[in-house]
């Protein structure tokens, strides 16, 4: 994994990335501690992978709390909180990865608490750890970001419509955050290869995945997309709070 952060340059800092066992939240944090991060790694129930990248991301010097929490449940997601206060006393950088709702045997509701409700209470129950000169990175896609004006395909709309509702109560947000010194950015990518989504998709509707990368002419790759969600921590937020990742041609302007 090359290095795009310069090394040190986040050195003292500490970001916590929700679902970061594997995927983009597991190649996200560890482009944040080769930039010299002290890291916080959430998983919900992957916890030898967990502890896997723990101990390969302790090699580089930088200090790393492992937290499992069901990021559902309040009470879960307050002691996740708790034990980074008691690690690092702060939070510099909350990046909001964890997503679902294409899980089968959930409730009907799952995808909103997950993809709405939950982001709000992460971000809430951060709140007192995050100060001046932190920020919070919500982590999307172009299918929920554009849902508005451009359709997805059936199998992905309600995930598309929740992740959307996320966006839109995280936005909400911004005055208040920005009167903190916090800000907040919003990263969207494409359909992306090799998650966890993707795969679900493609067994939901065979070929998604090869059709829409023909039409884009590319699709990035999880480390790919992780870095330019690590970059997010870390460069100047756009007018719009929004950093589109691919191509966008193929969706409406909002």
């Amino acid at each position: 994994m090359s290095q795009l952060i310069p090394a040190g340059s986040l050195a003292g800092r500490t970001a916590l990335v929700t679902g970061s066992s594997r995927g983009i939240g597991a190649d996200t944090v560890r482009y944040l501690a080769e930039a010299g991060a002290n890291v916080v790694i959430n998983f919900r129930n992957k916890a030898p992978r967990a502890e896997k990248l723990a101990a390969q991301l302790r090699e580089l010097g930088v200090q790393v709390l492992v937290v499992g929490a069901d990021l559902t449940d309040p009470g879960s997601v307050a002691a996740m909180m708790s034990a980074v206060q008691e690690t690092f006393g702060r939070l510099d950088l909350l990046v909001l990865n964890a997503s679902g709702g294409m899980e089968s045997g959930m409730g009907e509701d799952y995808a909103l608490v997950l993809n709405r409700d939950a982001q709000v209470g992460v971000l809430e129950a951060a709140r007192p750890l995050l100060s001046d000169g932190s920020r919070v990175v919500f982590v999307t896609s172009h299918q929920a970001h554009f849902i508005r004006t451009t359709p997805t395909m059936p199998e992905y709309e309600v995930v598309a419509v929740s992740k959307r509702a996320g966006e839109d109560a995280l936005r909400a947000r911004i005055p208040e955050l920005a009167a903190e010194g916090i800000g907040f950015v919003v990263v969207s990518g494409d359909m992306i290869e090799g998650t966890i989504t993707a795969t679900l998709l493609e067994r939901a509707n065979p070929g998604a995945i090869a059709s829409r990368r023909e039409s884009a002419g590319k699709l990035y790759n999880v480390s790919e997309f992780a870095a330019e969600v690590a970059l997010a921590a870390v460069e100047p937020i756009a007018h719009d709070n929004t950093r589109l990742v691919g191509d966008v041609s193929a969706f409406g302007a909002e």
